[in-house]
């Protein structure tokens, strides 16, 4: 009887507080397009750019052109050798990131400062060296003259400061230390000791060989990454993004706690074209979250769902915030293989944020959106065909097509299908339009991938990743001698490695670091297992955290750009996202224990159960940390939720069906609670 009162008075409380949340956020509304922009800049430095004038704005619109047209041609016809592809490739990065970026947040935002125009000189310079001076230089790999010498280091100063302005300060310090530690080897302390590199050594490794700044991550941003982009940038021009919006509103707007689920449902989709996790808070939480807060979500809750799903729309095949291209040169793994992998996580982790807003929503007593509001369907299958070019991509890549040719291809059904309506249809104008728009987007991947070079090229000439790996293991040794908690111990220090560096980093940026500094530390456990880790687990699980920074408190980039919208608390925001991507939290480890939550080694049965099971514990995890299933739970009943839905998403049969027996337990408990509920309330009304 006491806990049937309670219950209610909960109910009422909540919702009297839904009623005065409601009051105070009815006149919450989506933000123009220019509110949309200061947003960006405030909280994503790629959007940080200048709103340059007369014959600047030209010279940038030319350049910007080109940078396109060259990546159309070479993706079409063939690439120029390695070192030309990707010095014409960092020429046109660093040329319009000097002319687009200012030196500082603060400072006039419609011409170019004389000292930029020396940078820019300096950047062509730098950059055509490689091609006009060619043959000389392979001839003569290895040594270097007293004017390479200088060259070298100006491309190295000028990456640095590129990278500073388009991507951040994170990976600027993060590329510097590494620079300064290769020089001051021998003074290093203990194992991270080293004969060191004299300035010759550095300069030569980080320019004039393809193991730093022309390594790998730029051979991938300038054949891979750019082209999905500007297939992106296609999309865009199409209306895809509002149509994502209008589908997702279709689908999920009605349901309890309708906007919350647009919300999640448009961000998925969003993320399929989107590289970054703050652009996509920004872009779709502009009218989802003023959703949210009309209906009664605490603006802290709305501005976290949001934050969570656009974060986790890094993690959705087939792009993954363009960071699956990179694994397929890090991880040496197929491309299919890796979107495969990726698709039970990421469909888990929007389950896990899908089934928290509902149960959130029930606690509340919060309904769906008002029938006006919804799109009429017709409208919506009218422009179906737009889903047609991301499902195209998906068959070309898994009939093993390339994927310079896969993105092409991606590019022309993009323009056929836009031919099918006039309001999607893209003309001359938008066709030029998506060209300089996507190479504008470019411009923080190219940089950010140059400067992660470096950090790569260090490690590579130093041996540091092995010696972190094994200065983790080693710590987890000391502490326990037995090997599963040794690999354990490793995971968490690899988890915490990750969500440190990946703080203020892009996606590719982020990926390209921890796959460098925190995954050996689990590769360097394949010794001591007696089943060896899979290569693509470790680089997914690194990749996971490093996604999942841009929700943890204390940065949180993706959760403050939410709090622009929604006026809510930073860190509040900051932890109710990271409570709603638990999935992101848990999954990782799941994956590394038992690598079939990847699809790897298992079959179409075994999958249909992980994900089945995988799922029903998502559910109960779900319920344990909103603290409401049916009826409200108390604390013991949370945490034997969330136990039961951690055996449930493990992989195994005697886990499955002990997490199984509790779960249904559990649900049996809280029909018997809501049926009490029921006729108290039956009672009181009938008196």
């Amino acid at each position: 009887m006491s806990e049937s009162n309670n219950e209610n008075k909960d109910k009422k409380k909540d919702s009297e507080e839904m009623k005065k949340l409601q009051q105070n956020d009815a006149e919450a509304k989506e933000l123009t397009e220019e509110e949309q922009a200061e947003l960006l800049k405030k909280f994503d430095t790629e959007s940080n750019t200048r709103n340059v004038k007369g014959i600047t704005a030209g010279i940038v619109f030319i350049l910007l052109l080109s940078f396109s047209l060259f990546q159309l041609y070479t993706g079409a016809f063939g690439q120029f050798t390695a070192y030309i592809q990707r010095t014409v490739h960092l020429g046109f990065a660093l040329t319009l990131i000097f002319l687009l970026f200012p030196a500082r947040r603060k400072t006039k935002r419609d011409s170019v400062p004389w000292y930029d125009f020396l940078l820019i000189l300096l950047s062509i310079i730098v950059c055509a060296y490689w091609p006009l001076f060619y043959e000389t230089l392979v001839q003569h790999v290895g040594t270097i003259t007293d004017i390479q010498l200088i060259i070298g280091s100006i491309a190295i100063l000028l990456v640095l400061e590129a990278s500073r302005r388009a991507v951040g300060l994170p990976i600027t310090i993060i590329a510097a230390c590494f620079l300064i530690y290769a020089y001051f080897g021998p003074y290093m302390p203990g194992v991270f000791g080293h004969r060191g590199l004299s300035l010759t050594q550095i300069v030569d490794s980080m320019f004039f060989t393809t193991e730093g700044i022309l390594g790998t991550p730029l051979q991938v941003s300038s054949t891979y990454i750019f082209l999905f982009l500007l297939f992106g940038s296609f999309l865009v021009q199409t209306g895809v993004g509002n149509y994502f919006n209008d589908l997702a509103i279709t689908i999920a707007g009605k349901r309890v706690g309708g906007p919350a689920k647009v919300a999640i449902f448009s961000s998925a989709l969003q993320g399929t074209i989107s590289g970054s996790s703050v652009a996509n808070t920004v872009t779709t939480g502009s009218y989802t979250i003023p959703m949210m807060k009309r209906l009664g979500y605490h603006r802290n809750f709305a501005g976290a769902v949001e934050a969570a799903a656009s974060t986790g729309g890094q993690i959705m095949p087939p792009v993954m915030g363009a960071a699956a291209f990179l694994m397929v040169e890090f991880a040496g793994v197929p491309y299919w293989d890796i979107a495969k992998a990726a698709m039970i996580p990421a469909i888990l982790y929007f389950t896990g944020i899908w089934i928290m807003t509902h149960f959130e929503a029930k606690r509340k007593g919060l309904l769906g959106l008002p029938k006006e509001e919804i799109p009429k369907i017709s409208v919506v299958l009218k422009k179906l065909h737009l889903l047609f070019p991301i499902l195209f991509i998906i068959y070309l890549l898994f009939q093993g097509f390339s994927i310079e040719r896969t993105a092409l291809l991606g590019i022309l059904s993009t323009i056929v299908v836009s031919m099918f309506l006039k309001e999607t249809r893209i003309n001359f104008s938008k066709f030029i339009d998506a060209l300089t728009s996507g190479a504008r987007t470019a411009l923080g991947v190219a940089s950010a991938t140059a400067c992660a070079g470096i950090i790569v090229g260090v490690v590579t000439k130093t041996g540091l990743g092995l010696k972190l790996g094994n200065s983790l293991v080693s710590i987890a040794g000391n502490i326990s001698t037995n090997i599963q908690m040794q690999l354990m111990l490793t995971l968490v220090f690899t988890m915490i490695t990750s969500l440190i560096i990946g703080m203020g980093s892009p996606t590719t940026a982020n990926y390209i670091i921890t796959s460098t500094i925190a995954l050996p530390a689990i590769l360097a456990l394949n010794d001591l297992l007696p089943v060896a880790i899979p290569v693509l687990a470790a680089h997914m699980f690194v990749f996971y955290f490093g996604i999942v920074a841009d929700i943890t408190p204390p940065v949180a980039l993706a959760a403050f750009a939410a709090t622009g919208i929604s006026g809510g608390e930073p860190i509040r925001t900051g932890i109710n996202a990271s409570k709603l991507a638990i999935a992101a939290f848990i999954i990782p480890y799941m994956f590394v224990l038992e690598p079939a939550l990847l699809m790897i080694d298992t079959n179409f049965f075994e999958i249909i159960i992980i994900l089945a099971t995988a799922i029903a514990g998502m559910i109960a995890i779900g319920a344990g940390m909103i603290g409401y299933w049916y009826v409200k739970i108390n604390a013991i009943s949370r945490i034997i939720s969330v136990i039961a839905g951690l055996l449930l998403i493990y992989p195994g049969t005697y886990t499955d069906i002990a997490g199984f027996v509790i779960f249904v337990a559990m649900i049996a408990i809280q029909l018997i609670g809501k049926r009490k509920n029921d006729d108290m309330n039956q009672a009181e009304q009938a008196i």
